[in-house]
């Protein structure tokens, strides 16, 4: 197995297992506010999957993202990479529209992973404008698209367990 091999199977194992934690959410737990500085599940999961999304197409691909011809379910858009508390306890989401947003991301970001050669994985990323720095391709998705989904979706699967809930699917 390559390299591409290998991180297109764990992009595609983190993107189930995310949609796995959360396929039982209502609108009810989506919207819950955990108290103190954590953010509701659903703003949690539209941070994910619209991070993904311009980091994706904006950052890497140089395109517009999907979210900007695509609906998303969120009532208000994230404005940016980084959220804001306010957003997050303000936004209102549909879920189920939510969803097939995040299948279309999802399938983008595999897309793009399927175009790329072991040897992509060497090449410069500037991430300066957004403070932080150069990085290697490789080192860009393991660490803002892969790492990401898993530290959310362990957010997610906290705020769900303090609601009396499973977090993950497993």
């Amino acid at each position: 197995m390559n390299a591409i091999a290998l991180i297109r199977e764990q992009m595609n194992t983190a993107h189930e297992w995310m949609e796995g934690t959360m396929a039982d959410v209502t609108p009810e737990a989506a919207h819950f506010r955990p108290g103190g500085s954590a953010h509701p599940i659903g703003s949690r999961y539209a941070h994910a999957v619209v991070a993904e999304d311009m980091l994706i197409n904006g950052v890497l691909r140089g395109a517009a993202p999907l979210h900007a011809s695509t609906p998303t379910g969120l009532e208000e858009p994230q404005a940016a990479f980084f959220t804001t508390h306010e957003w997050a306890h303000s936004v209102q989401v549909d879920l189920d529209a939510l969803r097939e947003y995040a299948r279309q991301v999802y399938a983008g970001t595999d897309a793009y992973l399927a175009g790329l050669a072991p040897e992509n994985l060497d090449d410069e990323v500037d991430l300066s404008e957004y403070g932080y720095g150069k990085w290697s391709l490789g080192g860009f998705l393991l660490s803002f698209i892969f790492a990401h989904v898993h530290d959310i979706m362990g957010e997610i699967s906290a705020i769900k367990g303090v609601q009396g809930l499973k977090g993950y699917p497993f």
